[in-house]
């Protein structure tokens, strides 16, 4: 495995170049304000992100914002520089049907919007950020690096957003279903939670009073890695969950569509550690599955999801980088061999699977060829399911040789095609029309 030294240099790097921390948060317009803070790994969680007791009963309600200060921010003539950021939280459905509450961002571009029609609105669905509440989206805008000896948080999406809010995007960011909000933990790669998240955000955003976007606006969504699946989920979804978000465009980069297949690949990989997020997540989302868990996680790994449970991505990589989960298991199976052994687990998977839908708008599916973290074959084959549904796709794959480094494979297509995918995305909110390659899947790598 990659020394872990040589990775913590490149997290601190990455985190560098986003900036510092920056100051403390302002007032908060909340109903509940007098809720506990809680501490994660040494970190303060403000009490905005304790849900009420009671929930509103529509999907993307607004249950409370405030201001939210951006970490890289500049003074301008009309207000701070890229924008001005609110901090959300709003009403979702989790998978089982429940009401839930979930967190995120909106940022009111300060650049004019120059494309047709009026200031279009992206969702941003972030990449695998880690289970801590620390480690939410929305407070990585506020504080992109968190080093302080007890948790290492980049927060490496804050380039996509503001790329977006240069072009005169407006920007809601979600934080996923329980990740920041204290109530409950992080469904982490969950199918449908992420898709409602993703699609309420939208209706949250709308409904800002300080809000220039509309149920005019157009709306595109935008997702890499755990994003690029909850961005496919969403596409798919919407129809039927959201009528009333009309997608002109969606990107599902390196999506995690079959997560059997990405079980095994990050086993033993520099992100062994999401697949503690992963199991986590399945027994938040389905409970029946604990008796299995308890009949194979030996105590070496139940210690690990527990740990885990308030990490973030730069802590599981010193932590558990490289790790192989035949060492939680009291029958030294691995994870995959596991899920091969139960039914139970394996129908829980194929429910996850994404691609038996057709996407609702055009999409463009964009994968690393050299990608053996969220392996590009999985995400190719998206595409081609999609393709066969009559959706109109545009498939983008990203020739890099690899590197050696599972985590390097995958993020290095996520820099090399970001801008693309970006004018891709705001050529569709511009109105322009999409076209697909699907008639060219067969000689496609």
């Amino acid at each position: 495995m990659p020394p872990r030294p040589r990775m913590l240099a490149a997290a601190i790097v990455a985190a560098l170049a986003l900036g510092a921390q920056a100051a403390a948060a302002a007032a908060a317009d909340n109903p509940d304000g007098d809720a506990a803070t809680t501490t994660s790994r040494g970190v303060e969680i403000p009490a905005f992100y304790t849900p009420p007791s009671e929930l509103p009963g529509a999907d993307g309600t607004l249950i409370r914002h405030e201001p939210l200060p951006l970490a890289l921010s500049l003074p301008g003539i009309d207000g701070p520089l890229p924008g001005r950021a609110t901090r959300l939280m709003y009403k979702s459905t989790d998978a089982n049907g429940e009401p839930v509450a979930v967190t995120g961002a909106y940022i009111e571009p300060a650049a004019k919007w120059r494309g047709d029609g009026p200031r279009p609105l992206v969702a941003v669905a972030p990449g695998t950020m880690g289970q801590g509440d620390q480690c939410a989206a929305s407070m990585a805008l506020e504080h992109p690096l968190r080093l302080n000896g007890q948790t290492v948080s980049v927060g490496y999406e804050d380039l996509s957003v503001y790329r977006l809010l240069l072009r005169g995007v407006a920007v809601v960011v979600t934080d996923y279903v329980g990740l920041g909000t204290t109530d409950r933990l992080h469904t982490y790669v969950n199918r449908v939670d992420g898709a409602h998240a993703v699609l309420d955000a939208v209706r949250a955003a709308r409904s800002l009073d300080s809000a220039s976007v509309t149920s005019e606006s157009r709306v595109g969504l935008f997702g890499y890695s755990q994003g690029g699946g909850a961005t496919a989920a969403a596409a798919e979804l919407q129809p039927s969950y959201a009528p009333d978000v009309p997608l002109a465009g969606t990107y599902a980069g390196a999506p995690p569509a079959d997560l059997t297949q990405v079980t095994k690949a990050i086993d033993g990989s520099d992100l062994a550690g999401a697949l503690g997020w992963s199991l986590n997540g399945f027994l938040q989302t389905e409970p029946a599955l604990r008796p299995i868990a308890d009949r194979y996680i030996n105590e070496a790994g139940q210690d690990a999801l527990k740990d885990l449970s308030t990490m973030c991505v730069g802590d599981a990589l010193f932590g558990y980088g490289g790790d192989s989960s035949t060492d939680w298991t009291k029958t030294g199976q691995s994870i995959s061999d596991v899920i091969r052994a139960e039914p139970a687990l394996q129908a829980f998977l194929a429910e996850q699977r994404i691609g038996s839908l057709k996407p609702a708008g055009p999409v463009r599916v964009a994968t690393g060829t050299s990608d053996d973290l969220v392996p590009h074959g999985q995400a190719r084959r998206l595409a081609v399911d999609w393709c066969g549904k009559g959706a109109q796709v545009t498939y983008v794959p990203v020739l890099l040789p690899g590197v050696g480094s599972g985590l390097l494979n995958h993020f290095a297509p996520l820099l090399t095609d970001q801008g693309n995918a970006i004018s891709w995305l705001t050529d569709r909110l511009s109105g322009e029309p999409a076209g697909s390659n699907c008639w060219s899947m067969p000689v496609q790598p």
